[in-house]
């Protein structure tokens, strides 16, 4: 954000007039528990910058991240009243925030079905909404690609965070003539990732965040298991071993109809679906088949087929041959993945009013 900043031009003339950018105001954050001091730093950044102050309501779930942020934050010796943090359940405190009159903006990370509660209570009050909510990413392995290389990598990806990752490619696309490969090789890999205590570095998969979260996870392996997929690796229950904690085996579905429920909802687990499709057309409709619009994934040697495919996807931020970040790239979804973009310049406007001065 600060790179932003010494590109950025809060006052320009457009046409014949002088168009500043304004501030909003005071801004409400409201973060997941899945990477909350993630989210707050960013959106924190981005409303110093607009010169907004902030009152930050992080998940419940996340208390000890929440602690370690505060501390860090007042030993910068940010001033006060920048930021503040109140602690409390999302329809109490998430809901007074929403409704509060003095709050000209709303910076949401989290589920559509609490982001659309959001967007409806700040009608109210006209407030400017920036929602990222969920995902169900699709990852789409071309032909052509390196298969050795590219699925180890796509189930890694699926399970990044224990699965609970709005971003996590939990579609995988494959070529139906290669079909048998990737099962092959989708099951010598499954056989090294580990689930495990978190605190072990080898430990890929640790537990879900709640016994809440393992319920409805072990709720959609069963639902994958009545509609007919084909159980690869891992299905019901806690792995051998882990039977005290919230722990979910690490699982692959192969054989997948996009119309099933475990490939259209997000699980937010360790739950992969293998999805074949026919030739490049057949799947980028696979693809685009989804209320959701966050994230993408095209794996192949050819750049130039990969783009063609990228640009007829449906969704907000779109990486080729691997998981990428560019912290000047806009990032957000299409559809029922959220309303506007964060970081870099899209992320500032976000924050600011644009006044235009006619003289």
């Amino acid at each position: 954000m600060i790179e932003t900043l010494q590109n950025y031009d809060f006052e320009k003339t457009v046409g014949q007039s002088q168009v500043r950018m304004e501030s909003l105001g005071v801004v409400g954050i409201i973060t997941p528990w899945n990477a909350s001091n993630g989210f707050i730093c960013s959106k924190l950044a981005t409303a110093i910058a607009a010169g907004c102050t902030v009152v930050i309501k992080p998940s419940e779930m996340s208390a000890q991240q929440t602690q370690l942020i505060a501390t860090c934050f007042h030993e910068a010796g940010l001033p006060k009243g920048l930021f503040n943090i109140v602690n409390g359940l999302g329809n109490v405190v998430g809901a007074a925030i929403t409704n509060h009159p003095d709050i000209a903006k709303i910076s949401f990370t989290g589920s559509t079905a609490v982001g659309k509660t959001i967007a409806k209570g700040a009608v109210d009050t006209m407030k400017r909404v920036t929602l990222e909510l969920g995902g169900k990413s699709p990852n789409i392995i071309l032909e052509d690609a390196d298969l050795e290389t590219v699925i180890p990598m796509a189930i890694y990806g699926a399970y990044m965070n224990s699965g609970q990752a709005c971003i996590a490619p939990t579609r995988l696309l494959v070529p139906a003539s290669k079909l048998d490969q990737i099962n092959a090789l989708a099951q010598a890999t499954i056989a090294h990732v580990k689930v495990g205590n978190p605190a072990d570095p080898d430990t890929h998969v640790g537990p879900m965040v709640s016994h809440k979260q393992y319920e409805r996870v072990q709720q959609f392996i069963q639902i994958g298991l009545d509609e007919g997929a084909t159980l690869l690796t891992g299905g019901l229950g806690k792995p051998a071993g882990l039977e005290k904690g919230n722990f979910v085996q690490a699982t692959i579905f192969t054989n997948v109809r996009n119309d099933m429920r475990i490939a259209q909802e997000e699980i937010f687990g360790p739950v992969l679906s293998i999805i074949p499709y026919q030739n490049d057309e057949d799947a980028i409709s696979i693809a685009n088949d989804t209320t959701y619009g966050l994230t993408a994934y095209i794996s192949s040697p050819d750049l130039a087929r990969a783009n063609r495919i990228a640009s007829q996807i449906d969704a907000g931020r779109i990486c080729i041959n691997g998981f990428k970040h560019d912290p000047q790239a806009p990032f957000g979804g299409f559809k029922q993945s959220g309303i506007g973009r964060e970081f870099g310049t899209y992320g500032l406007d976000a924050y600011l009013e644009p006044k235009a001065i006619l003289s």
